[in-house]
């Protein structure tokens, strides 16, 4: 398959490259700097350019484009490019592929996004077909996600992976966490009792293949594992595997000082289910928290 994707270089993108590689797929990245290499194309999404030809070329695309939201402290700049860099990068590929004539459209469109769509649930556990939350990552997934209608519209099938926590010791919510939990001075954060929506990286790229290659999945796809977790369940099961002590709970307070409007966000309580996956017969070499940290944490 030839598979276009945008945000190849991040945290997630370098790995599903790796693995579309390894089984024998053809992966153009898109990127805004000259290219340097045979399977680079340049496009500008800041600007809505992209040349149809580029997206032509593919049978599928997969746009995982966009800001990290725990790379920097939050202010409004860094929330309007969080905003951008998502909504931006998918309405030039929606728009671009629903532009090409019927035969030259890809097939597919892998269209991230994340379970900030459902905001605050509480205890409640929710499945796809929940509404949008509240709140500012709520929002954003919302007009995210709406993005990708010029695609749907034209014909095109649309997955939008609602991404939750992978699960790797070199980046996302694992590596920030690793020197503090060694030193011993880590802990749950505030009271603990919000529901964290972790996934083994091992699974959320067999999701993201499986999804790929599974023609009757459209719409929203929840990538998380089948157990979530509170963040005091998590805090005592990242100790236990690193053999250190984590008795030094960050008060909510401390973590609005220095994480800023981000802090709301790492406080949330977001009890997600895979839903799709779990009726689609997906299998999941990681479905516990254990399972799913020991491969982390041992990960080549």
């Amino acid at each position: 398959m030839r598979i276009l994707m945008a945000g190849a270089s991040g945290f997630l993108g370098t790995r599903l490259v790796d693995r579309l590689t390894a089984d024998g797929h053809q992966v153009t990245r898109l990127v805004r700097r000259s290219p340097r290499t045979a399977d680079e194309r340049q496009w500008n999404p800041s600007a809505a350019q992209l040349d149809p030809a580029v997206v032509a070329e593919a049978d599928a695309v997969v746009n995982l484009a966009g800001a990290g939201v725990g790379d920097k402290r939050w202010n409004d700049e860094y929330r309007q490019l969080i905003r951008s860099s998502r909504v931006d990068t998918t309405s030039t590929l929606a728009i671009t592929i629903a532009g090409l004539p019927e035969v030259d459209r890809p097939r597919t469109l892998l269209n991230s996004s994340a379970v900030g769509w459902y905001g605050n649930t509480g205890d409640r556990a929710v499945e796809e077909d929940a509404p949008a939350g509240e709140g500012f990552l709520a929002d954003v997934c919302r007009v995210w996600e709406a993005a990708t209608r010029p695609a749907e519209d034209a014909g095109v099938r649309v997955v939008r992976l609602r991404i939750g926590l992978p699960l790797h010791r070199d980046g996302g919510l694992l590596k920030p966490q690793l020197l503090p939990f060694r030193l011993g001075i880590a802990g749950r954060l505030g009271s603990g009792r919000q529901w964290l929506p972790w996934i083994s990286m091992t699974d959320w790229l067999d999701a993201t293949r499986f999804v790929l290659d599974r023609d009757d999945l459209v719409g929203p796809v929840n990538l998380v594992g089948p157990a979530p977790v509170t963040n005091a369940e998590f805090t005592r099961e990242l100790a236990r595997q690193l053999r250190r002590p984590a008795i030094v709970p960050i008060p909510a307070l401390a973590l609005k000082v220095v994480l800023g409007g981000f802090a709301h966000e790492a406080l949330t309580s977001t009890r997600v289910l895979p839903g799709v996956l779990t009726g689609a017969g997906f299998p999941y070499r990681h479905p516990t928290l254990a399972t799913a940290l020991h491969a982390a944490l041992t990960a080549p």
